[in-house]
């Protein structure tokens, strides 16, 4: 485990493969911590590329301001686009949930950066807002409103996480693994943060098109994010775009399939080399 700071945060960086190998940078979600993306490094690394996994904003012991403002998308991006200068100017960029959320506006703000994007389960936000009013997305997204109720969702899910992830299709091993990240003061309250941010997005800039080689994996047993928003997704990629199915997998791709998931990721990524 490595540190990086940015401004007065600082941030947990796992670092693997080779010092010379093209930079990966993996993004994970909700309610994930770097170590989500466990099975499938050995995969990236044996490929000869350089992986460097953050604890993201909030998810870092030392990188967890108060207050939901500090958590704007804007400033998750600027986070991930400061890491990435800080090891060497750009990254194939790859990211899972809230993770590909991040990735998805990082493409947008910071296109420089990015050798290609590999975004999983979530859409593009112009996509995703779309979804939301024209298919049961907002049905499926009711627990995004829930979470911006003061405290009552953390007392909720000190109890009701382990459970919760299970019924959507992670492993008993690794939902307890994802709540033990949340043990120490804060850390929950931080994580939601996300959430409670999200309204003070300006939802125009949501449509901004995506320019860079787009992979964009979605899997059909996602309880969280349905088909409309992820069919919709190639309306607003103007690169090279791939659009692929994992069929039977949950929401959990990086645990549940990484095989898979390594099969799609390493063309992709040798297609789009540093040059």
């Amino acid at each position: 485990m490595t540190r990086f700071s940015r401004g007065d945060l600082t941030f947990d960086v796992t670092e693997d493969g080779p010092a010379d190998g093209e930079l990966v940078l993996l993004l994970h979600g909700f309610p994930q911590h770097s170590d989500s993306w466990d099975a499938l490094v050995p995969a990236l690394t044996g490929a000869g590329y350089r992986t460097i996994r953050p604890n993201q904003r909030g998810y870092s012991r030392g990188a967890r301001p108060r207050g939901r403002r500090a958590y704007r998308i804007t400033e998750l991006v600027a986070d991930a686009a400061a890491l990435i200068d800080h090891y060497g100017g750009s990254a194939h960029v790859v990211g899972h949930d809230w993770g590909a959320a991040v990735a998805w506006s990082l493409a947008t703000e910071h296109p420089d950066r990015v050798r290609s994007l590999t975004t999983l389960s979530v859409p593009h936000p112009g996509a995703f807002l779309r979804s939301m009013l024209n298919s049961s997305q907002g049905l499926k997204s009711w627990y995004m409103l829930f979470f911006q109720l003061p405290w009552l969702p953390e007392r909720l899910l000190r109890s009701q996480l382990v459970p919760a992830l299970r019924r959507t299709g992670q492993s008993a091993e690794a939902a307890r693994r994802d709540v033990a990240g949340f043990a120490e003061p804060g850390a929950m309250t931080a994580a939601l943060n996300w959430y409670r941010a999200m309204f003070l997005l300006d939802p125009r800039s949501a449509g901004e098109p995506v320019r860079r080689p787009t992979l964009f994996i979605w899997s059909d047993g996602d309880t969280a994010l349905g088909r409309r928003g992820a069919e919709d997704t190639a309306k607003y990629v103007q690169g090279p775009y791939q659009f692929e199915v994992l069929p039977g997998v949950s929401h959990w791709i990086p645990d549940e399939a990484p095989d898979q998931l390594a099969t799609l990721l390493l063309p992709h990524l040798k297609r789009w080399p540093a040059g």
